[in-house]
């Protein structure tokens, strides 16, 4: 049962990637016109705005991808000794 879930998982998550992509497809064929980026004194050179929100779109997958990993580190807890409810602390006598 499991591994269907898995499955449906990953098809939703296909069909759901592939809508993007196709969006971002259809849009960039559309507007043609070449943009530039303008942050403070720095200006991009001119793209279209579709290969423009590619690149955006590529690197925020790869930043949401690699994010979880580079902050794993700080979610470490403390390791605590497991304990049994019925264990006293001794050794199990197996000649009984």
């Amino acid at each position: 049962m499991l591994n269907m879930l898995q499955i449906l998982a990953n098809i939703i998550i296909s069909i759901v990637v592939g809508f993007w992509i196709g969006a971002i497809a259809i849009f960039s064929i559309q507007n043609i016109t070449a943009v530039s980026l303008k942050f403070l004194l720095w200006e991009s050179i001119k793209l279209p705005i579709g290969v423009l929100l590619s690149f955006c779109v590529g690197g925020g997958f790869i930043v949401g991808g690699l994010l979880p990993f580079l902050l794993k580190p700080f979610k470490r807890k403390k390791k605590r000794p497991l304990r049994s409810p019925i264990d006293d602390g001794g050794y199990f006598d197996f000649d009984n």
